[in-house]
């Protein structure tokens, strides 16, 4: 994606630009501490410097937030044993058997990963990433029936839920769609944060933006969401 600089003060803001269809300019700093911008087509590049010029001071805000909690880039993971792997807020080893049949279990605290070939890293890689999407499913589910209970006397119809692979976003609403999108790297998360991002979207239903009413109601219904956003953005980030 085309990347671009813009000077603020003494700093010079890198951006990623990615054009989509979207309506407005949408602004995101992420916990990599990449800043990225998608706006449509007939946004000109130099209407986007100036909002990014705009928005200066909090971007160097958000950077620096996060950079408290950058951890260094570590090396890819091997999938052999003693590797730790977050499941739900937890580190679990991962004990890899030679096997008659690829297979892989949760077992009394760790990972067990049963694989014809131990030394096939994609193939112990895939069986790790399809293990957690199934439970992403399952835990997804049920932290969004937990929400709509609760936001259903509001007129929230419950929406369908689709799990993907996101870069910036925890999760998003889309209306028009009556769905919610949830993270995948959200199942490394504890359940209260996966409720937290579930029961945020749903208000999103009700409120468009993070505006005064939308804190009210996800205060009124989860007083802690602070904290448990707080634990997603300083510590399950680290894992990313």
């Amino acid at each position: 994606m085309p990347r671009y600089f813009v000077e603020y003060g003494d700093t010079a803001i890198e951006f990623e630009l990615i054009r989509k269809a979207v309506k407005n300019i949408n602004l995101h700093v992420k916990p990599s501490m990449e800043v990225v911008v998608s706006a449509n087509n007939d946004v000109p590049l130099d209407y986007i410097k100036r909002f990014i010029h705009k928005k200066g001071a909090w971007i160097i805000e958000q950077l620096r937030y996060f950079g408290q909690y950058r951890q260094p880039d570590r090396p890819p993971k091997e999938y052999v044993s003693g590797e730790s792997f977050k499941y739900l807020g937890r580190q679990y080893r991962l004990k890899v058997y030679e096997s008659g049949k690829d297979s892989i279990r949760y077992y009394r605290g760790r990972i067990e990963l049963y694989v014809r070939d131990k030394t096939n890293r994609k193939r112990k890689e895939k069986l790790i990433i399809d293990w957690y999407n199934n439970k992403s499913k399952i835990k997804f589910s049920g932290a969004l029936d937990n929400m709509h209970m609760l936001v259903r006397g509001m007129g929230i119809d419950k929406p369908t839920l689709k799990i993907r692979r996101m870069k910036t976003r925890w999760g998003t609403c889309l209306p028009e769609k009556g769905s919610i999108q949830l993270n995948t790297d959200l199942i490394k998360a504890p359940m209260s944060c996966i409720e937290y991002v579930a029961l945020h979207e749903l208000l999103h239903f009700l409120h468009k933006q993070h505006n005064r009413e939308f804190i009210l109601s996800l205060s009124s219904i989860m007083p802690d969401w602070q904290e448990r956003k707080r634990i997603l953005d300083e510590e399950i980030v680290r894992e990313l």
